[in-house]
């Protein structure tokens, strides 16, 4: 079985100044290995000059041809599929709105550990602490929240127990003294 041909429109010249110019060493060695192939080295040959082994540069020659001096670069590796649908995430995201209901949920605010076990009892899924941090964090969410609050709290009341600020504060005992009797 004959090698792969290199593509036609690179020389040997024009792959030894492609990895020069290159600021990624990896992709520079790759280039110089395609570059002796080019001047009509071996495989073996071109495996030894990037210290790797012959498949390896099969898949070079691969992703060269495809792609030219840029397949060559060290891409992330895909990693394995969210387990988390879109229906799973607006679900999540409704519950997570809504906040929890302390009677039927046992907490006063959401935890990632409790949106974990929420997420396993409704669809069955199991994800661990730091997937749901990082699918929270692609959904818009931070891990800062909001002071618990209770559902049926009354926003007047709120206003009646704020502190106050120092200027408000000065004002109020200036107030508090001109009524005062001596």
């Amino acid at each position: 079985m004959s090698p792969l041909p290199l593509r036609a429109d690179f020389n040997a010249q024009t792959t030894r100044s492609a990895a020069k110019r290159s600021k990624d060493g990896p992709q520079a060695r790759r280039l110089l290995a395609l570059a002796a192939i080019y001047d009509g080295a071996t495989r073996t040959e071109a495996a030894k000059i990037g210290g790797v082994g012959v498949q390896i540069v099969r898949d070079w020659v691969m992703k060269f041809n495809a792609l030219g001096p840029d397949g060559l670069f060290d891409r992330k590796a895909p990693g394995q599929p969210s387990r988390l649908a879109d229906e799973h995430r607006q679900a999540l995201a409704a519950v997570i709105e809504s906040g929890p209901i302390p009677a039927i949920h046992g907490v006063v605010r959401w935890r990632i550990i409790d949106l974990c076990q929420w997420l396993y009892e409704e669809f069955t899924i199991t994800v661990s602490k730091q997937t749901l941090s990082r699918e929270l964090r692609g959904m818009g969410y931070r891990k800062l929240s909001a002071r618990p609050r209770h559902h049926a709290q009354a926003e007047s009341a709120i206003e009646n127990f704020k502190k106050l600020s120092p200027p408000e504060l000065r004002k109020l005992r200036r107030t508090r003294a001109s009524i005062q009797p001596t």
